[in-house]
């Protein structure tokens, strides 16, 4: 060999040496200040691991440039055993960055999400990843305080197999962010996540998912939702709101979830496959459409109660030249192959007034298929839908008139299939959805090592206690008690010295029916505090020892700053002598306290001071209120000073269902005639979305006042009794004209 071809040979070994891919490094990290300093030296295919463990107040910037083939990962120890707590969140900066196996809880994000793809509105992430992460219940202390838990910003990146549960202050759960050329056109994808359970918001500002916004709502965005899991997802009426164009949605599915997926803005959206299983749960809703060139087809509805623009279908009427944030014109939609099993709405040109007056025009609603086993058809129509196109639907029942014409009327036979749905048993019917419609399983989405646990803690589901007689014994119980326990009370007087805090879902039950009386030596006698429900049955409470004050309660809320939903119950008890002084109250919400119920059955009050339940301390008419369902039923009120129900809606938004109000079967004698009484009502519902006073008696009591606002309320008042009582007031604040109160079957004397 010679000298030449010696070196030459050397030369190549040399160059293939230095062209050798460099091995990708492995950091396991256990403190932030070893994490901060790492970052900058990261290099494509490095991954950093967070050593298991609690991480308070972290806020992680994780930024690198990875590469398709080695992305730079960051990554649990172990999944799920490292906690990010206190003052913490997460932001993505870079290309192909892939983060999983963290838990965020105990805390919430000192910014303006829990993780966002971007570090500052310069530097975004792109072609990023973040998978099996949860966030639960990472809520602002402040549930008026606004933020999202996720925000994606950037293109390219995907958000998979994630699990996001219990947000409850302001904001949306998931928002795809448009608000630069960067961040349009993203082609994101969100696929297998488990989105659990949102509660009731009771405003506007609770959606789960939201894609755009209006002021970006004619910019298309291109982003992928698919095979998710909406369960009880209950936040407000827009569950999953598309704000911008060209998405797909497809293969999710809503779980007893109240409200709808809704294309609110943006144009050419296809939504298909997605299943929608209300199981009669109130308000639980499908798809409301708006805007042009949308589609809909292969789509599962079953089981849907919702109304209005919660309905299981809706068609919307649009704004003539309508500014961007109003509603765009329903143009060239089409509606195909979806199967309504069991439905209670579907509305055409829904929202028709003054303002909406731009009707549907060249959509199509063809082969879909109408089964309602109670043989009640579904359609509301509510001005010209001639510009919807009905052929080759089938339906079991004889529809409205103005649909007739494209709807056969025809029996059929259903078949549930493995997959949950039902299909006719006739293979040959063409309408409705494919047999083979793919069911997303709850257990496939989010991750494995979390637990998926109910959205609440039921009444008596715990362990059964006796306790015995006295103040500090009931006191020791309560302390000692597991949420879902019942506390038997033995026989006999207990003296309360202190506030009893219920911050835990707990009965307390008498042994023997009136048998058992609670007085008090506080201002009130119990406080719901967040994690808190509270059941009574079959008490006497006596406000006899309650201290010389005025404005005292028996039952109140936290007066400021509950972020999670509470409830209520109380019946076949007895509250008598609540007045040592004036404007001693029943039950008293503090502010921003949201109840899901308060239910009042079977209960005996007398000789009150104050009011029976205040729910009336959001005055700012922001569109928020104090209680979703206020049940009052076969309850006797007698020498009541104060009203028995005040509850409050203001605002002008159209995003919530509530407040209910459901009265019947009550004795109601001289009732709201104190002078402190400064509604001059019994009853005072201002803003309340559904009303029903059915069958009560009124004795020389103050009257009725109803106030309408907006949201198309619905008040039946009827087949009361009326006895030196006036009629009810009933007043449009809001739409010229009479009121739409159905008022029937009352006598007066």
């Amino acid at each position: 060999m010679t000298v030449f071809s010696t070196v030459l040979r050397l030369a190549v070994i040399l160059l293939l040496v230095s062209c050798a891919p460099t091995e990708a490094n492995r950091y396991l990290v256990s403190d932030q200040e070893s994490f901060n300093k790492l970052i900058p030296q990261l290099s494509a295919g490095d991954t950093v691991v967070l050593a298991n463990g609690v991480w308070q107040d972290f806020e992680i910037l994780f930024k690198g440039q990875g590469t398709e083939d080695k992305p730079i990962h960051l990554k649990a120890e172990t999944s799920g055993q490292v906690i990010l707590s206190g003052s913490s969140n997460l932001r993505l900066a870079g290309n192909y960055l892939v983060v999983s196996g963290l838990v965020f809880k105990n805390g919430h994000t000192p910014s303006g999400s829990v993780i966002e793809f971007r570090e500052n509105k310069n530097l975004l992430a792109n072609h990023s990843r973040v998978t099996e992460v949860v966030i639960d219940n990472f809520n602002n202390p402040d549930k008026t305080e606004p933020d999202y838990w996720v925000a994606m910003y950037g293109k390219h990146n995907r958000f998979d197999h994630n699990h996001l549960v219990g947000k409850r202050n302001k904001g949306v759960t998931l928002a795809v962010r448009l608000n630069t050329p960067d961040s349009q056109q993203n082609y994101h994808r969100i696929d297998h996540n488990y989105f659990g359970y949102r509660p009731i918001f009771g405003s506007n500002g609770g959606e789960t998912l939201r894609v755009g916004t209006s002021h970006y709502s004619l910019t298309d965005s291109h982003t992928l939702i698919e095979n998710n899991y909406f369960d009880q997802t209950d936040g407000e009426v827009e569950i999953v709101s598309i704000k911008s164009g060209k998405n797909i949605v497809r293969g999710n599915v809503f779980n007893e979830a109240r409200g709808t997926l809704t294309i609110r803005h943006g144009n050419g959206n296809l939504l298909e496959n997605n299943v929608f299983f209300g199981k009669r749960k109130k308000h639980t809703g499908g798809i409301r459409v708006i805007n042009a060139d949308q589609t809909i087809r292969n789509n599962y509805f079953e089981g849907l109660t919702g109304y209005r623009f919660g309905s299981g279908f809706t068609v919307m009427n649009g704004v003539p030249n309508s500014p961007i944030n109003r509603y765009h014109q329903v143009k060239n939609a089409s509606i195909t192959n979806n199967s309504f099993i069991n439905v209670e709405h579907i509305q055409l040109a829904a929202g028709s007034d003054a303002e909406r007056s731009a009707v549907p025009v060249d959509s199509t609603m063809s082969n879909n298929l109408i089964i309602n086993d109670n043989e009640v058809q579904p359609f509301s129509i509510f001005d010209d839908v001639s510009g919807i196109a009905l052929k080759n639907n089938i339906a079991n029942t004889q529809v409205h008139e103005d649909v007739a014409y494209g709807v056969e009327q025809q029996m059929i036979n259903l078949t549930s299939l493995d997959s949950g749905i039902k299909v006719p048993s006739d293979n040959e019917v063409q309408a409705g959805v494919s047999r083979d419609l793919s069911v997303m399983n709850k257990e496939d989405t989010g991750v494995s090592w979390y637990p998926k646990t109910p959205a609440q803690v039921a009444f008596d589901s715990g362990k059964t206690s006796i306790v015995r007689a006295g103040g500090q014994s009931l006191m020791n119980a309560v302390s000692l008690a597991s949420s879902g326990d019942v506390l038997l009370l033995e026989p006999g007087q207990y003296d309360v010295p202190k506030l009893i805090t219920i911050d835990k879902t707990l009965t307390l039950k008498s042994k023997q029916q009136g048998e058992v009386t609670l007085t008090f030596e506080r201002s009130a006698l119990f406080e719901i505090h967040d994690g808190g429900s509270l059941k009574l049955d079959g008490l006497i409470i006596s406000g006899k020892n309650s201290p010389d004050y005025s404005g005292n309660n028996v039952v109140r809320t936290k007066k400021w700053g509950m972020v999670e939903n509470y409830r209520f119950i109380m019946t076949n008890s007895k509250v008598v002598d609540l007045v040592v002084n004036h404007s001693f109250h029943f039950f008293q919400t503090g502010k921003v306290a949201f109840a899901d119920e308060i239910t009042l059955t079977d209960n005996t009050f007398s000789n009150i001071s104050g009011d029976i339940l205040r729910l009336d301390t959001e005055l700012e008419d922001l569109g928020i209120y104090n209680a979703e369902y206020v049940n009052v039923h076969g309850n006797s009120f007698t020498d009541i000073e104060g009203g028995i129900v005040k509850l409050y809606r203001g605002g002008s938004d159209e995003s919530t269902f509530g407040p209910q109000l459901i009265m019947t079967k009550n004795e109601i004698t001289n009732v709201g005639m104190g002078k402190r009484n400064k509604s001059n009502a019994s009853f005072y519902l201002h803003g309340v979305q559904v009303t029903q006073m059915i069958g009560n008696t009124f004795s020389d009591s103050a009257g009725v006042i109803v106030e309408h606002t907006v949201g198309e309320p619905k008040t039946r008042i009827s087949e009361n009794n009326f006895y030196g009582t006036a009629l009810p007031a009933v007043e449009e604040l809001r739409v010229k004209g009479p009121h739409t109160a159905i008022l029937e079957n009352n006598l007066v004397k």
